[in-house]
């Protein structure tokens, strides 16, 4: 018997282990197939490549998540004539059996090429003082469009600014191939996660542990390095304290950032920094920097622009992608800008 709705199945597996809203996954095409054919073989498809799949079993969403998941299962194989599935109820009992909800969660990011990018994130969106705890739409965004562009990583030294828990330059290391990754972030909380986040997806930071502004980079000049295995870094940065001579050291070929513009007093600090990198270059041409933002208060966007043109730092809007990897069920309101420091 061959394999029922193949691709739904997967559009459900991609979007539950990344622990997408619940409201986006594809409930209306479950429901006309099982309308078409009440078979409960295609909820066991289903079940088995997300609740019981491996990723989910040894990095799981949390157990909310999985209890309305199964819930909303349950709903639609009894409103068929299909057989019950002992399963699905056995693994409903198992979510319940939990004990308490955590205040962390894991996340698991199918990528294009096969490989996945795993990370624990708060369940919370501010937790700590910070929201730097879990993944924004703009860096899944940053990181499909860096995937359909990876000639421009390729080889290269990238630092990211306001890394947070490390989806973007995680997904780059493992399809991009950067010579160094420069991961960094200025909140102790949101730096310890990222670093068990990248222990998590077989990266691991150099072994001085995390970068400050007092360590100079070394070893960054090597073009002939092999970029199978980027060299990564985990960057303490304060954009209102570094200095043009530190941003030197660091020798970025790309800057990158992800939902960075929120507030006009972090804007201040963002359009500071960009001018030092713009001159601590020396003799070095000037990285390569984009910005990805999710407009939320048009206003804030519009100060933003506004403060790039101030400081006569040009910008261009890149193209949104036409395709979709990991993000086909959200389409926010999301820009990418190019800016020339």
């Amino acid at each position: 018997m061959a394999e029922p709705c193949p691709g739904l199945a997967l559009r459900f597996q991609r979007r539950f282990l990344a622990a997408r809203p619940l409201r986006s996954l594809p409930w209306p095409e479950l429901e006309q197939s099982l309308r078409t054919a009440p078979d409960s073989a295609l909820l066991a498809d289903i079940l088995h490549k997300t609740i019981l799949h491996p990723l989910c079993v040894k990095y799981p969403p949390s157990a909310k998540y999985r209890r309305c998941f199964l819930t909303e299962l349950i709903k639609k194989l009894e409103s068929t004539a299909a057989e019950p599935l002992d399963e699905l109820y056995e693994a409903l009992a198992d979510v319940l059996k939990e004990e308490e909800e955590s205040t962390h969660c894991y996340k698991n990011y199918l990528l294009p090429s096969g490989d996945c990018v795993s990370l624990c994130e708060s369940t919370a969106l501010i937790s700590g003082g910070t929201t730097g705890l879990l993944t924004w739409e703009a860096a899944l965004h940053l990181a499909q469009w860096a995937l359909q562009n990876p000639s421009l990583f390729r080889g290269r030294t990238i630092l990211e600014l306001g890394s947070g828990v490390g989806f973007t330059g995680i997904a780059i290391c493992k399809s991009c191939q950067p010579r160094t990754f420069i991961f960094s972030d200025c909140h102790p909380r949101v730096l310890s996660q990222l670093g068990e986040n990248l222990q998590l997806n077989g990266l691991s930071p150099e072994p001085d542990g995390t970068w400050s502004p007092q360590t100079e980079s070394q070893g960054q000049e090597g073009e002939g390095q092999s970029c199978q295995t980027p060299k990564v870094i985990v960057a303490e940065l304060d954009w209102g304290s570094v200095t043009e001579k530190q941003l030197l050291a660091l020798r970025a070929d790309v800057v990158i950032a992800a939902d960075v513009v929120y507030d006009p007093e972090i804007i201040v600090a963002l359009i500071g920094m960009l001018q030092k990198l713009s001159t601590s270059r020396a003799d070095r041409k000037a990285p390569e920097v984009f910005i990805a933002s999710t407009i939320r208060n048009p206003a804030t966007y519009q100060l933003f622009q506004a403060e790039l043109d101030k400081a006569g730092i040009r910008w261009q809007v890149i193209p949104a992608h036409s395709s979709c990897n990991f993000l086909c069920d959200v389409q926010p309101d999301v820009t990418i800008l190019q800016l020339f420091v």
